[in-house]
């Protein structure tokens, strides 16, 4: 289910990428020690009183370009504005309402969207009285909050979710695979949504989807059936989508949430940057069945080994998703395109694969009888048993003497025998080590 859109908007050094870290606590550290994760983050998942919410901070994305302040600024809140269900306005208590804040503001009345004032460094009592100023914006209470001593975050919490909309889900039957094309922009996500349609010709509607700019768009293939969603932003062609790749993350996320297979789209020519490492780690975190797709490559030189060059540098590049199988393709000449589905349907087969417990034993037994668990101060960790516990994507439990005993090598030892002995292409593994008695 798609989760609704935070977004933490305000002029630059008024505490933005603080409170995001707040919000978001420890919720990113799934990956702590997965390699090659480029780890500076503008989106996170935050949670308060059972609800789940994405949240976005403009803070930390670097606009290229005239170094103008106002005009960073003004690109920032508008592509916030444009995402999100609901609006962080940050502002700073010491310095008071500065004309920045009144731009910002201005933007945000024409939005219509659901604002909550939050004025930081409100850092002592004697602080407290600096709030009352921001009431002046006309947008309710403002919450005087400190991003460097955690104090009002609970009270910020309780507004924002008291805003955030209900969005329902989408209903799609089981069998359909929910494919999402992301990467940053001149990929050829928008060629590649074209090509596949294009080629199938069985286009059953468009279905407006969950998210505003995304459309949904129904097709079958070889008894297949299929939803594209298209995260190319061709609707809106605006010069703010243009000028920094950092903003398509944003587009992206709410994509890989309501899909089943993502589609990282690479530009074969221009070849890998820092940035899809970003949008790729996105898809890993969110436990999405993932396939590299290398496009243009019709206008690639190439030899005998460019291919296999080509692949190479993706795992080097990608080492957290070896498991990532890679298509070369062209959507403009429609060169090896053919192959691009089956192999969607493969890795989405295997999002979804699930081990009987006792074959599951079986592998990690013999794993263990090959290399066993190393010794720590004199202890050895002990399995008793392993079972898998989830799909989509697949979550095995691994029930042991003690948890602390489980070195991360030692994990993703037995995960790469669980691959090797069932496959799981294309599909993230998730493994949680439990003390035997916590079964229960």
């Amino acid at each position: 289910m798609a989760r609704p859109v935070v977004a933490i908007v305000g002029r630059p050094n008024v505490g933005k990428s603080t409170i995001f870290n707040r919000i978001i606590g420890d919720r990113l550290a799934i990956v702590e020690d997965k390699p090659g994760i480029t780890r500076d983050r503008i989106y996170g998942i935050g949670e308060w009183n059972g609800k789940a919410f994405s949240i976005i901070d403009t803070g930390g994305i670097e606009i290229d370009g005239e170094d103008v302040i106002m005009k960073s600024i003004r690109m920032q809140a508008e592509l916030a504005i444009e995402e999100a269900d609901v609006i962080v306005f940050m502002c700073d208590a010491k310095a008071g309402i500065t004309q920045s804040d009144e731009e910002v503001a201005e933007m945000l009345y024409r939005s219509g969207k659901p604002i909550v004032v939050a004025v930081n460094k409100v850092d002592n009592i004697g602080r407290s009285e600096l709030i009352y100023e921001f009431y002046g914006f006309g947008f309710g209470d403002p919450i005087g909050v400190s991003g460097s001593h955690g104090t009002g975050i609970g009270d910020l919490l309780d507004a924002i979710v008291e805003k955030l909309p209900e969005l329902e889900e989408e209903t799609y039957d089981e069998d359909v695979i929910r494919v999402a094309l992301i990467g940053r922009p001149n990929v050829g996500k928008s060629s590649l949504v074209n090509a596949i349609l294009g080629e199938e010709r069985v286009i059953v509607s468009d279905v407006a989807g969950t998210t505003r700019d995304a459309i949904d768009t129904p097709f079958e293939k070889d008894g297949q059936r299929y939803v594209l969603i298209d995260t190319a932003g061709m609707r809106k062609r605006g010069k703010v989508y243009e000028t920094t790749e950092k903003y398509s993350v944003m587009r992206a996320m709410r994509a890989i949430e309501r899909a089943d297979v993502v589609l990282i789209v690479i530009n074969g020519q221009e070849g890998i940057i820092e940035q899809d490492k970003h949008i790729a780690g996105y898809a890993y975190e969110a436990g999405k069945a993932s396939l590299f797709v290398v496009n243009k490559w019709d206008v690639v030189e190439k030899t005998d080994k460019t291919m296999k060059e080509f692949e190479t540098k993706i795992r080097d590049h990608f080492l957290f998703m070896t498991y990532a199988p890679v298509v070369f393709l062209s959507a403009l000449t429609k060169q090896r395109l053919q192959k691009l589905l089956p192999v969607v349907q493969r890795v989405a087969e295997q999002h979804s694969l699930r081990v009987q417990t006792h074959l599951l034993n079986d592998v990690v037994s013999d794993a263990v009888a090959i290399n066993p668990p190393p010794t720590d101060k004199g202890r050895r960790m002990r399995i008793n048993y392993v079972t898998q516990v989830a799909v989509k994507p697949p979550t095995m439990v691994i029930f042991v003497n003690d948890p602390e005993l489980m070195h991360f090598s030692y994990e993703r030892y037995l995960e790469n025998k669980i691959r090797a002995a069932f496959d799981f292409e294309g599909t993230p593994i998730r493994i949680f080590t439990r003390r035997k008695s916590d079964e229960g």
